[in-house]
């Protein structure tokens, strides 16, 4: 008998309840970790004991952004794991760091100043030394051990400057007499010294935390996925029952009054069902999908017979694009059932071969591609049996073979399951693989297919050129040579893994080369290498410029000259470290680079001047891979190496980056891109590397073909013969099941 329908209440508080959420307990853990190593390399590294001063500051963080549980909770925890590494001296002062953190952090989240700060410092400071002088006065060992290791430390000192000549002797005999007062009298030494340095390190604390709260200005301290279920005192017993879903006039804002995300949504989810939704960068779907999986929406209604259910048997699965940021246990048998109930019975070995991981049990997570890692998250989720998957652009990062398993596997699940599969895209070639289509386009859900949809009018126009249309631009000279270069990681040790073996190759000035290869087959660490990042294990990798060489040519290690070939990340936003674009372009051009050149680089990436001054988290994903570009070129360099420029951008972006790419190829520039989407960087490259397992295939190097590859899908190079007639709200993909 199906449950009364729930209709889940609209909005969501400010402040959570409860239990800790496992974002809190993930700062916890993170920030804690700090503080205890912070205060551990004090303790035990007599120079650096000046770094203890920092130890509040990241548990005055967790106080500044969480609630005075999770600040207690960090206290304990991190107080614990102190005594446990280092004893009570460090636990001791790790507890007194948390003290101080929870006090400024408290401060900093009630949106005092200064002035309240300073009275804080004032009142706290003697405080915290009577105590220390009172855990002293009750630990004796601990007494003499500080008194002993303070008195030869000093002691040590005055002989060592008792051996200058003439003023030695006096100084020498000025610390010995120093040393007996604090030995005597160490209760007023450590009252005075301990008020100074605790009012010290609260002002040093206040400061240090000020700029990391407004470089985090931006940075959600909620759990953006958390439905708040968890909190529920009745948690365990609610009915998990995450369809069907019906979803009416759903509007999210992630902050009260904030720029509303979603807008006026209505759709429907039934068992069994597999849908795409589909929209630019910025346009809500990743929203959309923490909606689908628990969070409440701000206006409007979410109804469905029972709870989401997130992560909890029955319920709702997500898999995200980043597959190593899901992977929780060291071995995959582990990993696929970390975090279920004791009572769970899952048959690890059938599902590992459901999802095309049979046999790989008791491999070590770290060592699958990024395929299988991806398909180790869909086992983690399906071990769940969940009725709802939402996949949110899980093909992104993964190589084109691996691309085809993973869709083969979700397309699937609903026939094999009856799971329903949401499968968030910008992928033309995934998209018409489900049964329905949702359009997003800023936050609503639009009538019609995306332009780039096959069949919708518009992708003719959209295609990029053929592919091999570039031609190389200026002298073919050599600009970068590879001889032999090989790479072993951990070389030597159990571990060792070998990522390159006798790699040769040329890069000529003005080439536009494309590295391609599957997952784990060596490209990110030949790049790295390409731009002396990394020096080879074996082998040379060296940056040619003209002189008077026997061939009219200089040549030097890259690895000397870091910067002349410029390296955009994989993650755009990895790279950038500054507040704002200008200051990133300025600091990645180096002291050099003033405002006129920042101006001339951003236009030269097809991004306004204006936006110089916008703030660097709130950049789209298009965005901030043009920033990184901006800040390569201000620093003028020989060669730039892009590590797939292409991944997780809606089409529009993807056409603007090739757009920016192929004009510095124009200009001039020599281009080395590694991407798996090579039949879209026709515009840009012209010539194509295979690496298989770390070694260039048999003919090495070749022109990029222009036949089918680069016909059909203007995004991925897939060919597809058309789609369905759209209708409003939701349209049919090829793989509608009537």
């Amino acid at each position: 008998m199906r449950p009364k329908t729930e209709t889940l209440p609209a909005g969501q508080a400010s402040v959570p309840r409860g239990p800790l959420r496992p974002v809190e307990i993930a700062s916890i853990a993170i920030f804690g970790g700090l503080a205890v190593a912070t205060v551990v390399i004090a303790a035990v590294i007599p120079l650096a004991s000046a770094v203890r001063v920092l130890a509040p500051v990241p548990l005055a963080l967790i106080a500044a952004r969480s609630r005075p549980r999770a600040t207690v909770a960090a206290a304990i925890a991190t107080t614990g794991v102190a005594f446990a590494m280092a004893g009570t001296g460090a636990a001791i002062s790790v507890f007194g760091s948390a003290v101080l953190g929870g006090i400024i952090g408290e401060i900093k989240r009630r949106g005092r100043g200064a002035p309240t700060m300073l009275l804080a410092a004032l009142l706290t400071a003697p405080v915290v030394a009577a105590v220390t002088v009172l855990i002293l006065l009750i630990l004796r060992p601990l007494r003499e051990l500080v008194l002993a290791a303070l008195s030869n430390s000093i002691e040590g000192a005055a002989r060592w400057i008792g051996k200058i000549p003439s003023i030695g002797s006096g100084i020498a005999h000025g610390l010995n007499s120093f040393r007996s007062s604090v030995v005597d009298y160490w209760w007023a030494w450590v009252l005075v010294s301990g008020a100074v340095g605790t009012f010290i390190t609260i002002v040093v604390a206040w400061w240090i935390l000020g700029s990391v709260i407004e470089r985090l200005a931006d940075v959600s301290s909620v759990d953006t996925i958390d439905s708040g279920e968890a909190a529920s005192p009745a948690a365990d017993d609610v009915t998990i029952a995450p369809l069907p879903m019906a979803l009416h006039d759903v509007e999210f804002a992630y902050e009260p009054g904030g720029r509303r995300i979603l807008r006026g949504i209505d759709m429907t989810i039934e068992s069994g069902e597999f849908i795409a939704v589909v929209g630019a960068n910025g346009s809500g779907k990743s929203t959309l999908a923490k909606i689908l999986a628990g969070r409440h929406p701000s206006t409007g209604t979410v109804s469905r017979p029972g709870a989401a259910g997130l992560g909890r048997l029955g319920g709702t699965a997500m898999v995200l694009q980043r597959p190593e940021t899901q992977m929780l246990g060291s071995r995959v048998a582990d990993d696929v059932v970390w975090g279920l109930p004791a009572e769970a019975n899952v048959d690890v070995d059938a599902l590992l071969a459901e999802v095309g991981l049979s046999g790989l049990g008791e491999r070590e997570t770290s060592d699958l591609s990024g395929g299988q890692q991806q398909r180790l998250a869909i086992a983690g989720a399906l071990a769940r049996d969940p009725a709802l998957l939402i996949a949110d652009e899980v093909t992104s990062m993964v190589d084109p073979q691996g691309r085809e398993e993973i869709m083969a596997l979700l397309t699937e699940l609903p026939r094999t399951r009856g799971v329903a599969v949401v499968l968030i895209t910008h992928r033309a070639s995934e998209a018409v693989a489900a049964d329905r289509v949702v359009h997003i386009v800023d936050g609503r859900v639009a009538p019609q297919a995306p332009a780039w949809m096959p069949g919708a009018g518009a992708a003719a126009e959209s295609a990029p050129e053929t592919v091999g249309a570039t031609h190389a631009i200026g002298h073919r000279r050599p600009v970068l040579r590879l001889d032999r270069v090989g790479h072993t990681y951990l070389a030597g040790s159990p571990w060792a893994v070998t990522a390159l073996y006798a790699v040769t190759l040329t890069v000529n000035r003005g080439d536009g080369l494309l590295i391609v290869g599957g997952n784990g087959s060596g490209k990110t660490t030949l790049a790295w290498i390409m731009a002396g990042l990394i020096a080879p294990s074996e082998g040379k990798c060296e940056l040619v410029g003209d002189g008077t060489g026997p061939d009219g040519e200089t040549a030097q290690q890259v690895t000397s000259c870091v910067g002349e070939v410029g390296l955009a990340f994989q993650h755009a936003r990895l790279q950038i470290q500054k507040q704002n674009v200008g200051e990133e372009i300025m600091a990645a051009g180096g002291e050099k680079v003033g405002t006129n050149e920042v101006a001339r680089v951003l236009e030269s990436v097809g991004l306004p001047r204006s936006i110089a001054a916008a703030r660097t988290d709130s950049l789209s994903g298009g965005q901030m891979r043009r920033v990184v570009l901006a800040g390569l070129l201000a620093r003028r360099p020989e060669v730039l190496v892009l590590d797939e420029p292409l991944a997780g951008l809606d089409p529009g972006a993807r056409t603007e980056v090739i757009g920016v790419l192929a004009g510095l190829r124009r200009a001039g520039m020599t281009i080395v891109i590694i991407s798996h989407d090579f039949s879209a960087l026709g515009d840009v490259c012209d010539r194509r590397v295979h690496l298989v397992h770390g070694v260039l295939t048999e003919g090495g190097e070749d022109e990029v073909d222009s036949g089918a590859e680069s016909a059909g899908d203007p995004m991925d190079g897939d060919h597809h013969d058309g789609a369905d007639t759209a209708r409003p709200s939701v349209f049919r993909g090829k793989g509608h099941r009537e």
